[in-house]
């Protein structure tokens, strides 16, 4: 079989799913032969090789150069025919169920006004007449141009007859038709709960629920069942593996996720890398018990922590701020938890060892999630690698706390292109010097971890890649980049999202890079990203994705 393997360079595609599937067919080392190879080691320095032998555990075991000799036995050897080889990406923030889902339902995340989305609704739902609800996510009333959020009025104009629950783009606010709000017993006197907000419009709810106003639908919506998860996280592996990302931090990880995680994990069907955070301090016990689990199904899944959240999102008005909104000077956000509570859930999690996420967007926020750390770290001493996800608006004064606190900026750069022109609304000219800023976090000494948070954005990281460098949107706006000064250099951005993610989950050991010993997870790409602009970055390809030495994904 050794020597038919070796000649089969041209049928890879044809075999590579069925390597995939045989994870416990014992072979010798491999060889990945005539590839223009490149990684960054931890300090972000550029490492080349011509080809890598990898052990039959899936570790890298030699990078090579020209002038090294090659093993003589191997029982596996590819030819890269001269093609662009780096690390596989890792999310350090994403939604992996959600994004399945996203793919599986309702997606209006291309709509670009009300009109438009109103018509997909319709026809969705024409389509669909046999589904209960119809679920949905991806709207943006920003996007749309619309000046307000939409209404209920406007869905019961075209689906009067089935509940209907749209989730916005961010997560953050939900639009539900008249028949929605009936199902989950929302009247006129309903009262927004701690945390959320039910629009109201003349003493009535006008179908926008904004944060904690969501869960108000939980127990109205058909829980999916276990077969749908499963099918969920196939299709987000899917999506993953095509756009070159085999590791994943999932943000807000369910008991029920969780076991879908273990079920795939079971059946040899778990092809990327998750690190989990639980979905809040009940579902962290439930699924981990006593502490922080290990790593399992061969570096696979690990359950490393928990998420909780400070605030919501800016484009519904939820980031919590230090000042009121520009566009809105009556509110200032919403604290999704008082100081006490914070302090109490992360000292809940950090007694027992589980590594601690934070959502914060506003100023204040993030203000109240660093001074939560800062206290915290008296009482829970060592390496905690505290993380603040989104960190979007800061305080300039504040930027230096994220350093001296041990805390982690896990940021999203492909936002700051999505959500420029709404920041500089909700926000005003004056108040956005500490804005996505990516480079005074970096100079500061904080260390930076990049993701996507999917479904909010698409996974793809190379658009991310690209935005870092430049703080242009696909469109190359505006010239020059936004707040210029934040612009990362290539190498710096391509570090946060590789072993900067891995650090920030503990896993910098097994992840991150192509470093002997690590695993061998990595990209055959369609140009050498060094020599790319970042136009060609966004728009660049992966051909193969291969995990563990193993191919997972081979482009057709």
């Amino acid at each position: 079989m050794a020597g038919w393997l070796k000649n089969c360079g041209a049928a890879l595609g044809l075999i590579a799913g069925t390597l995939f599937l045989l994870p416990s067919v014992a072979r010798a080392d491999s060889l990945i032969e005539n590839v223009n190879g490149m990684t960054l080691d931890s300090e972000g320095k550029i490492v080349r090789f011509a080809a890598m032998v990898i052990d039959d555990d899936g570790r890298v075991k030699q990078l090579l150069d020209r002038r090294d000799k090659r093993p003589r036995e191997v029982d596996f050897q590819f030819d890269g025919k001269g093609q662009t080889l780096i690390p596989g990406f890792f999310d350090a923030h994403g939604h992996v169920m959600g994004m399945g889902f996203g793919a599986l339902t309702l997606d209006l995340s291309g709509t670009k006004s009300l009109a438009e989305a109103l018509a997909k609704i319709a026809r969705y739902a024409a389509a669909n007449p046999n589904r209960q609800w119809i679920i949905g996510n991806g709207w943006n009333q920003e996007v749309w141009g619309l000046g307000r959020f939409p209404t209920a009025a406007e869905l019961d104009a075209i689906v009067p007859d089935r509940p209907v629950f749209l989730s916005r783009v961010d997560g953050h606010a939900a639009w539900v038709n008249g028949t929605a709000m009936k199902a989950a017993g929302i009247t006129a006197s309903s009262k927004s709960p701690s945390g959320g907000t039910i629009e109201k419009a003349g003493g009535n709810p006008t179908g926008i629920f904004v944060d904690t106003a969501m869960e108000l639908f939980g127990e109205a919506i058909p829980a999916p069942r276990p077969v749908e998860n499963d099918l969920a996280l196939g299709k987000a592996q899917d999506i993953l593996l095509a756009n070159g990302v085999t590791s994943i931090a999932d943000m807000g990880t369910t008991m029920q996720d969780w076991q879908s995680f273990r079920r795939a994990g079971d059946a040899g069907q778990l092809k990327i890398r998750i690190v989990s955070y639980a979905a809040g301090i009940d579902n962290m016990i439930a699924i981990a018990g006593p502490g922080p689990s290990p790593w399992l199904y061969d570096d696979h899944l690990k359950l490393a922590g928990v998420k909780l959240y400070m605030d919501g999102a800016l484009g519904s008005r939820g980031a919590l701020l230090k000042a009121p909104y520009a566009d809105r000077p009556k509110e200032s956000g919403l604290a999704m938890l008082t100081s006490a509570q914070l302090k109490n859930k992360m000292s809940r999690a950090a007694m027992d060892g589980f590594q601690i996420a934070v959502h914060a967007i506003g100023d204040k926020g993030n203000d109240e999630v660093l001074s939560a750390i800062e206290e915290l770290q008296a009482t829970y001493k060592g390496d905690r690698r505290w993380r603040i996800e989104h960190a979007q608006i800061v305080e300039p004064s504040d930027i230096g706390r994220f350093a001296a606190s041990g805390s982690i900026a896990s940021m999203q750069p492909v936002h700051q292109t999505s959500d420029r022109l709404m920041a500089e609304a909700r926000l005003g000219p004056d108040r956005l010097h500490g804005a996505y800023a990516w480079k005074s976090l970096l100079d500061s000494g904080a260390r930076l971890a990049f993701g996507t948070d999917v479904p909010v954005e698409s996974s793809d990281p190379f658009a991310g890649l690209s935005a870092a460098m430049t703080r242009e949107d696909a469109a190359g706006q505006p010239f020059g980049g936004w707040m210029p000064e934040e612009r990362l250099s290539r190498e710096q951005a391509w570090q946060a999202y590789t072993n900067g993610a891995a650090y920030a989950a503990f896993a910098e050991d097994r992840l991150g890079s192509l470093e002997v010993g690590k695993r061998a997870d990595f990209l055959i790409i369609d140009r050498d990203i060094l020599l790319s602009t970042p136009a060609q970055i966004r728009n660049m390809q992966v051909l193969q994705t291969w995990v563990a030495g193993k191919p997972a994904f081979v482009r057709k």
